[in-house]
């Protein structure tokens, strides 16, 4: 049988495996080798980022249809909003495809920071809902206020008591003439009791970053009345952590958040209306079914969130309110795909062409040589185990100094050989023994990206993301899998697991191009993405298809050339560039014609990206 990557566990249906390659399950089904051979025919070379903009669209309108479903089941009168994150990614190409295919949802954002506020109100269509969290200043709250008065329908969300007296102070600014200004709604967020689990556990729980405590909250509603602005309350806010992998603490926090609500409501707080459920919907990053990481469903979720609120109302005698979420990483994540290609292959020296055999070898090699030319399903088994033999007794030999390296070098050949051949005879064998020997000669892969750059998650937090070839899939891969990246740093390699194994394809790379695609990437690697070594991003393009179904290769971005990335880097480049050309110039090269075409060369050097063409030099 040949391994499907778990494909079908983190999937979605959106990528589909036909014939032998990887293909886009939507209108014409491409395969990404088409897409990644017409880009790199174009003379982009290194790492690809092909965003799929229906990819976006299927996860908001799965959101809404869920959450409208579960409201019709359970006979919810409340509405449901949702706004992206803009932490989770500020790319623009990102941004701009996903207010585009959101329009129909009234789907809104959310903003973190003075510069993700600004992307917010410039590309949040009017009557869309725009969240502001975070910490805030007079500035940041003023912005709030002035993208009020141009019209929007903005929620500034407390995190503390000073930004609510800053709140005050501000309206009264704007309202110093004549209460004419419109002031933004106002959300509070709270610091529940209650907390999620994993890496994100801390957004929640007493210790929290942000929120207010129930005696803080009490306090703001206080100076929220006295100020006159309980029509402005409009929203509570919670999050207990990104990936929630267990649904269970989202229901006691709903639980709680919801008894908050219901309390202010009965308190007097009339307007208030909505409640934010945060982010933290899980995505299943698992390629093995053993290690699925999401123990609930969309459907799951939505019911408990939907039957949650309509319980509490029901017993505090409340409205049901309006139910928002914040759960960029689902929205995001499955509309990148990563494609890096393959270099070298650096176990591929164990090869019977390597073999330096003499004309008289020591006995144990000899017979070495003889296991190998003579082994067979019958004698496999056997085989193998006096070979390992053999191989202890002979490195022994090696550091008593008995035989030379040429014979070593014969014998890791052979013994590598007679290893890979046994398991293959011996394929329907799944001992665990033949297993343990598989996983140790693994083959290590160069692949052109940086993990550093565009798998942070992977680095910083041990985030697995699903990976395989995107091509060869009729064919079974057998080599166990060590992933390195081009940086000059021993963190930038995805090491083989035992539990969680990728085998890939032996292949020639010098004759043939072969591309690991990496998925799920969408949310948080490329913002959080490092210039380590100095590498930049990836080049990376928009596929949208059109009425006919073909897909149309659009918005597409290089990665930074080498100057670019120094320049950004706080280096000048013109001065840099003025250096260059002065060190030529004074060079110890007599002729002008030879100065002219180094400098040529060296032009045309730097004008390139960071990452590699190839390590091959007949290509």
């Amino acid at each position: 049988m040949i391994d499907n990557y778990g494909i079908n566990i983190w999937g979605d249906n959106n990528f589909i495996i036909k014939n032998s390659t990887v293909n886009i399950n939507h209108k014409s089904q491409p395969s990404l080798l088409e897409i990644t051979k017409e880009i790199r025919n174009q003379g982009y070379k290194g790492p690809l980022l092909l965003r799929f903009p229906h990819l976006i669209k299927k996860q908001i309108s799965t959101l809404y249809e869920e959450f409208n479903r579960a409201k019709k089941e359970f006979g919810y009168r409340g509405s449901f909003q949702a706004v992206f994150p803009l932490k989770v990614n500020q790319l623009a190409n990102f941004v701009s495809a996903l207010i585009n295919v959101s329009k129909e949802f009234n789907y809104g954002l959310e903003a973190g920071s003075k510069a993700e506020l600004l992307i917010a109100i410039t590309h949040t269509p009017m009557g869309a809902p725009i969240t502001v969290n975070g910490f805030k200043d007079k500035e940041m709250i003023s912005l709030c206020f002035i993208a009020a008065n141009m019209g929007h329908n903005i929620t500034i969300t407390i995190e503390g008591l000073g930004e609510l007296e800053t709140i005050i102070a501000v309206n009264r600014e704007f309202n110093a003439k004549k209460k004419i200004a419109v002031i933004p709604k106002i959300g509070v967020r709270i610091r529940l009791h209650s907390s999620g689990i994993g890496v994100w556990a801390k957004s929640g729980g007493y210790s929290s970053k942000f929120g207010l405590s129930s005696t803080e909250l009490l306090e703001a509603y206080d100076l929220i009345k006295k100020h006159h602005l309980l029509k402005q309350l409009w929203m509570i806010h919670f999050h207990i952590g990104s990936q929630m992998s267990e649904i269970a603490p989202l229901k006691k926090a709903l639980r709680e958040a919801g008894n908050i609500y219901a309390d202010l409501k009965n308190r007097g707080a009339t307007a208030l209306n909505a409640i934010n459920i945060g982010g933290g919907l899980a995505v299943e990053y698992s390629q093995q079914e053993e290690n699925k990481e999401v123990n609930y469903s969309l459907k799951e979720f939505s019911n408990d969130v939907v039957f949650v609120m309509k319980e509490i109302s029901k017993n505090k005698g409340i409205e049901e309110p309006d139910i928002f979420t914040e759960s960029g990483r689902f929205i995001a994540s499955s509309h990148a795909v990563l494609i890096a290609p393959v270099l070298e292959l650096f176990s591929q020296d164990y090869h019977e062409k390597s073999l330096r055999l003499k004309e008289v070898n020591p006995p144990l090699i000899t017979e070495l040589n003889e296991l190998w030319i003579s082994l067979n399903r019958a004698n496999a088994r056997e085989y193998l185990h006096d070979a390992l033999d053999h191989m202890e007794s002979l490195l022994t030999l090696f550091d008593l100094g008995y035989i030379d390296l040429e014979d070593r070098s014969n014998t890791e050949i052979l013994v590598n050989l007679i290893i890979k051949k046994s398991i293959l005879l011996l394929e329907n064998d799944a001992s665990s023994e033949l297993k343990k020997l598989q996983n140790k000669i693994q083959e290590r892969y160069l692949l052109n990206f940086s993990i550093f750059q565009s798998l942070p998650d992977f680095w910083g937090l041990e985030q697995n993301f699903p990976m395989m070839p995107i091509d060869k899939l009729n064919i079974k891969a057998s080599n166990p899998a060590t992933i390195w990246d081009i940086t000059c740093d021993s963190d930038g390699e995805i090491a083989f697991n035992d539990n969680a194994p990728l085998y890939l394809h032996d292949v020639d790379v010098t004759k043939d191009e072969y591309f690991l695609a990496f998925f799920l990437t969408g949310a948080y690697q490329e913002v959080l993405g490092m210039k380590h070594n100095l590498f930049t991003h990836p080049t990376e393009v928009l596929i949208e298809f059109d009425d006919k179904g073909h897909y149309q290769i659009e918005n597409l971005i290089e990665s930074q050339n080498i100057m670019d990335v120094l320049d950004e880097m706080n280096y000048d480049k013109i001065t840099l560039d003025k250096k260059l050309k002065d060190m030529i110039k004074k060079s110890n090269l007599v002729n002008q014609e030879e100065k002219n075409n180094l400098q040529t060369r060296l032009d045309f050097y730097l004008s390139e990206n960071s990452y590699l063409k190839t390590i091959q030099a007949n290509k």
